[in-house]
């Protein structure tokens, strides 16, 4: 039987940018769901798209947001779609400015229980620019530059609140989207406190007293949706914030282990090996000769 549900890579691949051939690539889209937000939009030809109990027939240049958890699907419309280009982000990835704010999840959970617009036809794509953010996000995806995922996270920030700000314009109450405390978190966010706290000694325990659930229960749902444990999440987001500090910095290894979280230098040495194959030491080696 198919699996509605489609895991998502959120460690490694927070941001995914694509565009999809139907003469390549299997198709139909059946349906399913995951835990990113997403965004299609048509390049050639007609699409129908069903997200949740809805039905959204896109023409060329018209783009369709599909919000986290929806279930949705795409399908040929009349006369065949030939290509469409797609965006999924990690919503828990994408933390908005204000702590007075609500969290870009919590925006698109309300949006989504509003019934707020999600279908944008070619006029109001070209007015919000969604074109031109996708041909970027395209082309920074394929292109692996240097400040590749500031520059990705850049362009999907501008497609979030142009959106926003979209949905704003046609009546839509900011202030009347619930505002998580900087106290509680759901398993879609608990990300945003593990990434701002990897230099502290995390526990599981105390992160799973953060979502008000039990040990058992937060393990289960976080792997779920992570696809790994917690504890193996935060080494390895522990290991990609060390490689920064190998590839732009010349602080030495003491230092970078006490800023990533590592219990002692040793404890660093061995799990970056244990993921990378290399010590850090032949990591930065490495990689200084390519660049």
């Amino acid at each position: 039987m198919h699996s509605l549900y489609e895991k998502q890579d959120s460690l490694n691949s927070p941001i995914e940018s694509f565009v999809f051939d139907t003469g390549k690539y299997p198709f139909p889209v059946r349906p399913h769901w995951h835990y990113f937000a997403e965004f299609i939009y048509i390049m050639e030809g007609t699409a129908e798209i069903t997200c949740d109990d809805k039905t959204f027939t896109a023409f060329k240049n018209e783009l369709v947001v599909l919000p986290p958890s929806s279930v949705h699907s795409l399908f040929p419309g009349k006369g065949g779609l030939k290509l469409f280009a797609g965006i999924k982000f990690d919503t828990a990835k994408f933390h908005n400015s204000s702590s007075y704010a609500p969290s870009v999840s919590n925006i698109f959970n309300y949006a989504r229980s509003k019934n707020l617009q999600l279908h944008f036809n070619a006029d109001e794509t070209e007015k919000l620019h969604f074109r031109e953010i996708f041909d970027d996000c395209i082309k920074e995806s394929t292109e692996y530059r240097y400040g590749r995922d500031i520059m990705l996270r850049a362009q999907i920030y501008r497609l979030i609140f142009s959106l926003v700000r979209s949905w704003m314009d046609n009546g839509m109450d900011i202030n009347a989207c619930p505002v998580n405390s900087a106290e509680i978190y759901g398993i879609e966010n608990i990300a945003e406190y593990i990434d701002s706290r990897l230099e502290d000694n995390l526990r599981v325990t105390e992160i799973a007293e953060k979502c008000h659930m039990s040990y058992s229960g937060f393990a289960a749902k976080f792997h779920e949706q992570y696809n790994m444990s917690c504890k193996e999440y935060i080494e390895r987001m522990r290991i990609y914030k060390a490689e920064e500090y190998l590839l732009f910095t010349d602080y030495d290894l003491t230092f970078i282990s006490q800023k990533t979280g590592f219990s002692d230098c040793s404890h660093f040495i061995r799990s970056f090996k244990k993921y990378r194959g290399l010590t850090p030491k032949q990591f930065r080696m490495q990689k200084k000769q390519v660049h």
